[in-house]
Formats: structure tokens, sequence, C-alpha cells
């Protein structure tokens, strides 16, 4: 969008994503971000943290129910959105300025973690792994016929070659 400032945080998860519901129903989940930069002191030898920046992060909709399921407190992820500043009053009446990301996109670091992928449907429906595999969630996926893996490996002979290698 046309004067966003769009950035990209990198940092661990300070607290659980807390998902709550707005009055017409849709989903936003929110979360703080601790990303602490980190540089290389050559003359000691030692690796220095830098001062720490905490971010708030709300998610929006499918996103923020996906981001709920599956991220906790302490993990690393990747985060991307669009930079808001809020101005407000508090308690005593001094006003405060805050920085928020609204997120796009949100996902772990793979840099130093494994994942296991769940694809969410548009319907709700969740999917692991290929082809209509049967899964657990909000419903049952149908298997297409046309599934070379259904069983592990595809029919002798699906790439024309007697050992069953694909043709790259």
């Amino acid at each position: 969008m046309a004067g966003e400032t769009v950035i990209t945080v990198v940092g661990n998860l300070v607290d659980d994503p807390e998902l709550r519901f707005t009055p017409s129903g849709h989903a936003v989940a929110k979360f703080r971000i601790a990303s602490t930069p980190r540089t290389y002191d050559k003359s000691t030898n030692e690796w220095r943290d830098g001062d720490s920046l905490f971010l708030t992060v709300s998610a929006w909709r499918s996103l923020a129910e996906n981001v709920a399921a599956s991220l906790q407190r302490g993990h690393r992820v990747i985060a991307r959105g669009q930079l808001k500043q809020r101005s407000y009053e508090d308690r005593e009446g001094i006003k405060r300025t805050v920085y928020e990301l609204d997120a796009d996109d949100v996902g772990p670091s793979l840099q130093r973690a494994t994942a296991n992928v769940t694809k969410a449907n548009r319907n709700g429906q969740q999917n692991t792994g290929g082809y209509g595999q049967q899964q657990s969630g909000y419903g049952a996926q149908q298997q297409p016929q046309s599934d070379p893996w259904a069983n592990g490996q595809p029919a002798a002979g699906q790439w024309g070659n007697a050992v069953n290698e694909p043709p790259f």
C-alpha cells in the first residue's frame, strides 16, 4: 500500500499470542516480539547484545487463528507488516505514543528450529503433507484419485522408467 511503512522483524515471542474476537466475529491475535541485535566484538572475541526492541504485533482473521494455534512464548519468529504509530493518554493524563506492527505474515524462524507445516484451507479444513490425507481439525479431506503418492510411492512405471525415479 502506498505510504505505508512495511518492515520485517525477527525476534522471540515474549508471551503467548492472545486470541480474541471482535463484536463482528473477526479474530485478532496480539503478541510481543523482542528483537535484539547481536554484534561480534573482534577485540574481545565475543558476541555483544544490543538494546532490545519490544514490538507489539497484531494479526487478524485466519492469520490470527493460525498464529495462536502455532506459536508460543520463546519461539523465534519472522513477522512482516505495516508499522503503525498510535497515540493515547494514560490514566494519569500523560500523552503516550506507541509503535505497533499490523502483521501481513508471521512464521517460525527455521534457523535453529524445525516446523511441521499444516496447511489450513480456506474452508477451515486442515491438510498436512500432500493430497487429501485424512486429517484431524475442522474437517476431513477426500483423497484425489490422481494422487500417485497416496500409498507412499508412485505406481510402477509412473515416470516411464524401471526404477521409478523422477525425470529430473
